[in-house]
């Protein structure tokens, strides 16, 4: 960052980073970095890492120091830098990834004067595809407040997590952690202020202990969230860390770390700065090797509740954010994000693939759900995603191809599928409908070059009757990076695009009636 900006430059925030391996002692760690982008207030500079677990809290001390050359902050220019990290076994010469992550540094201006920053020279493709995320990475940071504070709002509405009657669901009370560091000459930088790194060190200390109370095994570090650094602090400075566990998801746990610096006078009146807050995500296994899987979270107190849901909400900007810049989790997953009177939705995450599962609640007939859903020439009715869609190819009574076309979306060309719809009815009176939707190729429909031919891996509805008039309509689609433009939002905690087609599919449904069923059909 200070070799692009010719000045200073100091750490102002940095990205999500994820571990996909870890390093061991003697292997050999590469750290590269460069500015992806630098915009009139701030940098990005991107990193990767590859590495093994032993290795986390080297890679976070080394990586932050890269960082530490280039943020923005208030006036001063900023750039994103991205650090790419790797790992090389010296006797096999294998060399594997262990992170890509994404920092912004600010420039600090010399005197009064306005520091502009000159713009990042793109050599090669990947250059351009780095400055086009970089953008998209800014306008999701800069939102990110907002969005926690609206999904914050959303989870007040919902009823208490866990019932009091439930097994196996635990109080966090007894993870807290404390740990007080002295900060010393070699723990800071040519500023003279504390390694980013080092504290981030400290931090992932202080947090793996306190995971370790809840699962008591050895966990190991799998990401940490996006965080920004509040304030600096000096040589002689006294750092406190307080760390609790906030909420479980199956196999990994959040732990949230919060630092605060004092001085000598301070220290003395117990009045201290807050200076960093991060939340550290872990996973733990058993003596054969097996993911162990966390017990589900009580919370009580007033702070207990607002910790768990802020690690829900957390967990679904991570979800969405971590899709829009191509970042892969390991983790498997299922949240209940948002819940209304109709309408509940969630999403799974299994190895590098996510899922969406939408619910609602219909005041129709089975029967007359099935028969509206699995006639897709109707879905640009309800649907805002699907512009057009046109039987192309019958198969046989219950089997039909389509063609559909889509609304462009990030100014991109609209996209087309060819999907073959199948429906199922049940044996049995009571049993659940069933419509399943797949991409399939057909040489009479080749790829048009005013669209972009995009496909659908698994999708379909489940209609269950729950009456004679009412039924329960499920969507689930396994998302393709093709359609996941349409979701990336909701995933995120930005849009509510998916909540808006499900309310639109149901109003659809219920002011059809029977007569006008009948004459359709």
């Amino acid at each position: 960052a200070e070799k692009h900006a010719g000045v200073s430059c100091v750490t102002a925030s940095v990205d999500d980073i994820q571990f996909q391996e870890t390093a061991r002692v003697g292997q050999v760690i590469t750290i590269k970095a460069k500015v992806t982008r630098a915009f009139s207030t701030s940098m990005e500079v991107r990193g990767a890492f590859p590495c093994s677990y032993s290795a986390h809290r080297c890679i976070l001390y080394r990586v932050e120091e890269e960082f530490l050359r280039f943020y923005i902050q208030n006036l001063y220019s900023d750039s994103q830098i991205s650090i790419k990290v790797t790992v090389q076994d010296m006797f096999t010469g294998i060399e594997k990834l262990i992170s890509v992550a994404f920092s912004t540094f600010v420039a600090k201006p010399v005197g009064k004067e306005k520091i502009h920053l000159k713009p990042v020279t793109l050599l090669t493709e990947q250059d351009h595809v780095e400055h086009n995320l970089a953008s998209e990475r800014r306008k999701v940071r800069l939102q990110h407040e907002d969005t926690f504070n609206n999904l914050m709002k959303e989870s007040s509405k919902f009823d208490d997590p866990v019932c009091d009657e439930e097994e196996g669901t635990v109080s966090t009370r007894g993870t807290a952690v404390q740990s007080i560091e002295l900060v010393l000459p070699p723990h800071a930088n040519h500023h003279g202020n504390t390694f980013g790194g080092q504290i981030m060190a400290w931090m992932e200390t202080v947090a793996t202990i306190s995971a370790s109370r809840l699962c008591w095994a050895h966990p190991f570090l799998k990401s940490v969230d996006m965080f920004k650094f509040r304030g600096p602090s000096t040589v002689g400075d006294r750092l406190v860390f307080n760390a609790i566990v906030n909420n479980t998801f199956q196999t990994c746990v959040e732990v949230g770390v919060r630092v605060e610096a004092f001085d000598c006078q301070e220290w003395s009146k117990g009045r201290g700065r807050h200076i960093n807050s991060a939340f550290l995500i872990y996973n733990a296994v058993d003596d054969k090797g097996e993911l162990i899987t966390f017990p589900r979270i009580k919370p009580i107190s007033k702070d207990e509740y607002r910790r768990y849901w802020g690690a829900v909400a957390r967990k679904r900007i991570r979800l969405g954010r971590k899709y829009v810049i191509s970042h892969k989790e390991e983790v498997p997953l299922l949240i209940h994000w948002d819940i209304s009177k109709q309408i509940k939705i969630y999403t799974l995450e299994e190895h590098d693939v996510v899922s969406v599962w939408v619910e609602k609640h219909v005041e129709s007939p089975a029967h007359l759900a099935y028969h509206l859903l699995s006639d897709f020439t109707k879905r640009p009715l309800w649907d805002p995603h699907c512009m057009s869609c046109e039987v192309i190819d019958w198969v046989s009574e219950d089997d039909q191809i389509y063609y559909i076309t889509c609304p462009t979306v990030n100014g991109d060309k609209p996209k087309d599928l060819v999907i073959l719809v199948s429906r199922r009815k049940p044996l049995k009176d009571g049993n659940t409908y069933t419509v399943a939707v797949k991409s399939v190729t057909l040489p009479s429909v080749p790829p048009s070059p005013q669209y972009i031919r995009s496909d659908i891996i698994c999708a379909g509805f489940l209609i269950r009757p729950v009456d004679s008039s009412s039924c329960t309509v499920s969507y689930f689609n396994q998302i393709s990076a093709s359609i996941l433009p349409y979701f990336a939002g909701n995933l995120g905690g930005w849009s509510k695009s998916i909540e808006e087609a499900a309310a639109s599919c149901i109003r659809f449904i219920e002011s059809t009636t029977m007569d006008g069923f009948a004459s359709t059909f």
